[in-house]
């Protein structure tokens, strides 16, 4: 029986028309530049360890969901083989410039709901900070399930639905208006949770920040 919060389906539509079009216009070095303080203070530290995480569990190649400005491909390994997926071509563009010394690359323009892999290709998938702004995350979900192999590996960075009041209220009430002012992201996500629905086993987790931010490792 499950306990605790569960996760809520996300409204597909409203999500593609509060995100997907202005995120395909945001210019990368706007997101990036956004981004700075965060990434320089925190978030970097923990992409490290993800992505060394992910590297050194993977058959080649990795599959990155969401690459983005491709801020974390620096922390890949030497001799890495990584497929990323991303669907802003401007975005890919600047991720390509990114990639770490000896990093072998491959970005594909696409979206986390309609990946275009064959079942079972990957051993390993990893995103950060990118299911807050899938515009159908079960669907995303999904379609990593399927192209990874049975006992593949998912490594997540992500920000969450706090399970503690009055901070869950607190994210509730908000979210409205930061979807509006942050290119659709949603801030009272239960990403564990929709993880978990599609048939996703969680081997670990580490939170930050109160458990606002999550480190997840989970299995196929």
């Amino acid at each position: 029986m499950q306990t605790g919060p569960q996760p809520t389906p996300i409204p597909v539509d409203d999500a593609r028309a509060a995100g997907a079009a202005a995120y395909d216009g945001l210019t990368p070095w706007l997101y990036d530049a956004i981004m700075w303080p965060a990434e320089k203070l925190l978030i970097q530290r923990w992409r490290r360890r993800l992505y060394g995480a992910a590297a050194s569990a993977a058959g080649a190649p990795v599959l990155e969901i969401g690459v983005g400005t491709g801020a974390g491909l620096r922390f890949f390994p030497a001799h890495t083989e990584v497929v990323a997926v991303e669907p802003s071509a401007a975005m890919a563009a600047r991720a390509r410039a990114r990639a770490g010394a000896g990093v072998a690359i491959t970005i594909v323009q696409a979206r986390a709901e309609e990946l275009p892999f064959a079942d079972a290709s990957f051993d390993c998938a990893i995103a950060s900070l990118t299911w807050c702004s899938v515009a159908d995350p079960l669907a995303a979900f999904a379609e990593v399930r399927r192209v990874l192999r049975p006992g593949g590996r998912l490594f997540l960075l992500e920000h969450v639905h706090l399970a503690w009041q009055p901070g869950r209220r607190l994210q509730s009430l908000a979210a409205p208006a930061w979807r509006r002012v942050a290119q659709g992201c949603r801030l009272d996500q239960d990403t564990v949770g929709l993880l978990g629905s599609v048939g996703f086993a969680v081997q670990r987790r580490r939170d930050h920040l109160l458990g606002w931010i999550v480190e997840i490792e989970a299995r196929r």
